[in-house]
């Protein structure tokens, strides 16, 4: 694996630029730099902010590379105002995530992802009941994952809600409130929600009964998994919603590309490489076996996050503080330095929402729901953003057949 570093040569030659040309890119904050050898005074630099410049550069000296690179992490291809990723931190309509994670409910991200406004009191999320013929359906497909009876349930709802078909910001705000109350409903089986409890508080009560104080973590899971800018299932409900397709099938479609094994559906490779480290009951003895057969370390590095997803970082560090006896969170830390001393890889939060769910024997699938419940309130975002831009989302093919 290639370093995430370069030397001032190395960037340079890559560049094709002289040093004190590299050094003014550095003064600009263009690139960014670390020290390696505080002895001899020199200093690393960031590959990934090389090879974009280097990108930008060879776009402009042939434009027809835009169309190969712009869907492949390369120059934004949308405006957008609710999520920006930038220097190792990402924003939610110019508001730290970090810190909305330790101070606002997932209620409140979802107001302010729809409508913009961080308010005090937001409109709560209800928990309706749902048709007694739906949960039959979806009780006989107990063998399927949640998120597979998630996508079930939307067609479902959609057809039966009339008022879906409203794609004004208000009613999708109310749409996307309906969508998450439904999730929860399927859930709990039907089971009331209090009035005053909070969706992190619900899922407490029905994933984690024997750990009543960790609505907490999960409302920090939820705030830090709501959007994550253009991702691959925020851009196809964004074109769905282009065509101008109801919120329930723009959220399927988000759901469809969640539940890729590049995507949420990592979740899954997460907790085999977890359950891997538990068999062997050494981190050490997961990774190396791991890199021997050239296998991948799931959970781990973030091409927008080079130095630590800030995500990940945080919500660790709060799993530890409350299971600080926890022997799976020992486990769990002992994996992420294992895997840093081998390959210089960071966690993701893919790794943080797997980590939780086994600290606080969470029933099976849910990193995945969770992630499903999370994200769905950026998608809610993005398909407002977009019918309010009143577009259709249609890029042109190269054509390189016969």
């Amino acid at each position: 694996m290639k370093s995430q570093y370069l030397t001032a040569r190395e960037a340079a030659d890559l560049l094709n630029i002289s040093l004190p040309t590299l050094y003014s890119y550095v003064s600009r904050q263009m690139i960014r730099s670390v020290e390696a050898d505080s002895k001899r005074r020199t200093k690393s630099y960031l590959r990934a902010d090389v090879e974009r410049l280097l990108n930008r550069k060879l776009l402009r000296e042939n434009p027809e590379l835009a169309t190969e690179t712009a869907l492949d992490w390369g120059e934004p291809i949308l405006e957008s105002a609710i999520t920006k990723i930038e220097n190792g931190r990402f924003y939610y309509r110019g508001k730290d995530g970090c810190e909305l994670a330790l101070t606002q409910s997932f209620e409140t991200i979802c107001q302010l992802l729809w409508e913009g406004d961080l308010v005090e009191n937001a409109h709560p999320i209800e928990v309706n009941p749902l048709p007694e013929g739906w949960i039959s359906l979806l009780a006989e497909q107990a063998h399927l994952r949640l998120i597979d009876r998630f996508q079930m349930m939307l067609p479902l709802m959609g057809a039966a809600d009339i008022s879906g078909y409203d794609l004004s910001k208000t009613a999708v705000s109310k749409t996307g409130r309906r969508i998450i109350g439904h999730y929860l409903a399927l859930l709990g089986n039907n089971q009331p929600k209090p009035e005053n409890m909070t969706v992190a508080q619900f899922l407490n009560q029905i994933w984690a009964p024997n750990w009543p104080h960790i609505d907490r973590l999960i409302n920090m899971a939820l705030v830090l998994c709501a959007d994550h800018e253009l991702n691959v299932s925020a851009f196809t409900a964004r074109t769905v919603a282009s065509a101008r397709s109801t919120p329930y099938t723009a959220v399927n479609a988000g759901l469809s590309a969640l539940m890729g094994s590049l995507h949420g559906g990592h979740t899954e490779r997460v907790e085999t490489l977890i359950r891997e480290a538990q068999f062997s009951q050494s981190p050490q003895r997961a990774v190396a076996d791991r890199l021997r057969r050239g296998d991948e370390m799931p959970g781990f590095f973030h091409k927008l996050y080079p130095d630590g997803d800030p995500r990940a970082i945080l919500f660790l560090a709060e799993i530890q503080k409350v299971f600080p006896d926890s022997e799976l969170v020992q486990l769990v830390d002992g994996l992420v330095t294992a895997v840093y001393d081998a390959m210089g890889l960071h966690p993701t939060i893919d790794f943080g929402l797997v980590a939780l769910a086994l600290a606080a024997d969470f029933p099976k699938d849910t990193p995945l729901a969770l992630f499903a419940i999370s994200r769905t309130a950026g998608w809610i975002g993005h398909i407002i953003e977009q019918y309010e831009q009143k577009r259709m989302i249609r890029p042109r093919a190269r054509y390189i057949g016969r």
